[in-house]
């Protein structure tokens, strides 16, 4: 767990809870008693209103809230607009949960930021169905590890058909591009997923092969290019 994460999960506990130990603290987040008193002492510094002492417990004074995602303008925005990217070009199945997950961030801000609206948007009016269940697809055969049967159109109108290990999908110069091994050249691909046709699951799983993976590839592009 990052400390960041840590500390915030400190406040929560505390919130919910009257008297808490640096024990209890500890045996919940899995770190050391040690780490827990240093974590309360930089959240007193940083201005969080906990009280208490070492050995006796700790506890949150209940007439202060404490919100719980403490966000800045600037922060709220790359939220909202990475948000909205997501819901304009990250399939059907992120794009819902993006929205959720925009409603869960509103419902926790605080008041003077429920009203704040980046005005960077990424509108979702023209993107192609079509590309949108590919993506689903291609997302879940790749955090599955599920091969498949990719047909494929190249910039020259050349189709063809092959077998390939999905790894990885990447967003760039407004183009997603899925990156597989394929089975056919014996190499690292990269489709550009506006120009595939169809995809097929064969249910059959890839287990992990050195040589391979998505850490293999970009391993590779450092070797060849240098690193960015």
């Amino acid at each position: 767990m990052r400390r960041a994460d840590r500390l915030f999960q400190i406040v929560q506990i505390l919130r919910h809870r009257r008297l808490t130990t640096a024990k209890q603290l500890a045996e919940r987040l899995e770190v050391s008693s040690r780490t827990i008193y240093r974590d309360i002492q930089d959240l007193c510094l940083s201005g969080i209103p906990i009280e208490g002492e070492a050995g006796v417990g700790y506890l949150l004074r209940q007439e202060v809230n404490v919100p719980p995602l403490m966000f800045n303008e600037q922060e709220l925005e790359a939220i909202q607009v990475g948000m909205r990217m997501v819901q304009a070009q990250g399939g059907h199945e992120l794009a819902s949960a993006a929205k959720q997950a925009m409603i869960k961030v509103e419902a926790v801000l605080p008041e003077r930021l429920k009203a704040y609206q980046s005005l960077m948007f990424a509108p979702d009016f023209y993107s192609e169905g079509q590309l949108f269940s590919f993506l689903d697809l291609l997302r879940r055969t790749s955090r599955e590890r599920e091969y498949i049967l990719l047909s494929y159109q190249d910039g020259k109108q050349s189709s063809s058909e092959r077998q390939v290990r999905p790894l990885a999908l990447y967003y760039w110069q407004g183009v997603w591009t899925l990156l597989a091994w394929c089975e056919l050249r014996g190499d690292f691909r990269n489709f550009r997923v506006d120009r595939i046709v169809g995809v097929l699951p064969l249910g059959s799983h890839f287990q992990h092969t050195p040589g391979q993976e998505m850490p293999d590839y970009i391993a590779m592009m450092q070797a060849q290019y240098g690193e960015c």
